[in-house]
């Protein structure tokens, strides 16, 4: 395995200039150095592209070009980046295998669609060649494989978990389809429409890259160690499947339901909302989909995504849940007031992600793994970027135990 290089030493500071500047959870504090990505109170830059310039002209694809190779692609480079993606679709025999001997564990509970994206992955890492090795050349080869084979991943569970004959098992899927909406035949053999296409290619924009979120910095700290590719990945997988970071979406879109059944579909623009809303504050109950660690003032990917979901909601007359897809928006808008009206906090990108994913019939379980079928575009550049410029990540603690004594 080729090492990758090491980065100066910073001066060091003692412990006691250290803890003058704490922080819990690292808010607020710089803990590296990046060029993928730049996260302001105004605004959100994919490598000095704007997310909202992005939303609107770009696909997926010319995203993940941008974030593994590092400029925006030529013609020529488009087309050979996509024919690379399409021709690592497909996964190997053991992955499968793998997949089809989870369907039990799905079903009983002991497994969610996380956890067993999580395994495939780590799976994986057998099969690639270039497992082992940390060099830049290796990694982006690697990168392309994951961005190219997850989808398929997420697609071939969903048919264990409902019960179907594989989809795609030889070609990972469609050639002739682009990533997002391959994404969406692999899980269940119908080719959306150019609409349900495009919302889903614009959420992965959305949620490919973040700056030095959790899952990202444990990408990080993983590669730091001059881990493999897979295992940072695996680690991030890990990190984003709790609900306060990528469970977030799933988590907000049950209690949209949890609302929906408590107060009934006619209380929607009623006082019975806000009854429930005011019993969820009284009890310190956490609403998920609301707030964020960075943003005071509101995501800048929320009004993109809602905009969107709304748009093909109105068009709909029913959603798997058996009511007008658009009544989940009238509800999800009656709650972000209540919130910004009683306590001041924005959505985040995953409240409207969870009803547009339902309103285009995705399972909820997997709105997580789709998460992870975008965000490896930003993991990857990052363990990239850790490797090229390496040096393990190491803080201090400040202790909080007992006094020195005596055995």
């Amino acid at each position: 395995m080729s090492a990758a290089p090491t980065s100066p030493k910073a001066p060091a500071i003692s412990k006691e200039q250290a803890e003058a500047i704490y922080s819990r959870g690292l808010e607020g504090i710089i803990a590296g150095e990046t060029a993928v990505c730049s996260i302001e109170q105004g605004g959100l830059w994919y490598r000095g592209y704007e997310i909202h310039d992005l939303a609107q002209n770009a696909t997926f694809e010319e995203v993940a070009f941008v974030l593994l190779e590092g400029h925006k692609p030529s013609p020529a480079e488009l087309a050979r980046f996509k024919a690379e993606i399409v021709a690592e679709r497909p996964l190997h025999p053991m992955v499968t295998s793998f997949i089809e001997s989870a369907g039990g564990y799905l079903a009983s509970g002991r497994a969610v669609p996380m956890d067993v994206l999580r395994t495939a992955v780590s799976i994986l890492a057998h099969t690639d060649p270039d497992a082992q090795s940390v060099d830049n050349a290796a990694n982006l080869r690697k990168a392309k494989r994951l961005l190219a084979k997850i989808p398929t991943i997420i697609g071939h569970m969903q048919n264990v978990i409902d019960g179907r004959a594989i989809i795609g098992r030889e070609l990972g899927g469609d050639p002739t389809l682009g990533h997002a909406a391959n994404l969406m035949y692999l899980m269940n053999g119908e080719k959306p429409n150019k609409d349900y296409a495009r919302v889903i290619d614009v959420s992965l924009i959305l949620y490919a890259e973040h700056d030095y979120n959790a899952s990202t910095f444990t990408s990080r700290v993983i590669a730091g160690t001059l881990s493999d590719m897979h295992g940072a990945v695996a680690g991030a997988i890990a990190a984003l499947k709790g609900p306060l970071h990528g469970g977030a979406n799933e988590a907000a879109m049950e209690m949209l339901k949890e609302i929906m059944h408590d107060v009934g579909e006619r209380a929607i623009g009623t006082k019975a909302v806000d009854d429930w809303m005011q019993k969820a504050f009284d009890t310190k109950r956490k609403l998920m989909g609301f707030g964020h660690r960075v943003y005071k003032n509101g995501d800048h990917r929320a009004p993109i995504l809602h905009k969107m979901g709304r748009a093909i909601a109105e068009k709909d007359t029913k959603n798997p849940g058996g009511h007008a897809a658009v009544k989940w928006f009238e509800l999800g808008e009656q709650v972000q007031k209540i919130m910004l009206d009683k306590k001041t906090i924005h959505p985040n990108v995953d409240f409207p992600c969870g009803m547009t994913y339902f309103t285009m019939g995705i399972p909820v379980p997997q709105y997580t793994p789709i998460f992870v079928a975008s965000r490896i575009t930003g993991w990857c550049a990052h363990i990239i970027e850790q490797h090229a410029n390496n040096r393990i990540i190491r803080p201090l603690s400040k202790y909080t135990g007992e006094a020195p004594r005596k055995w």
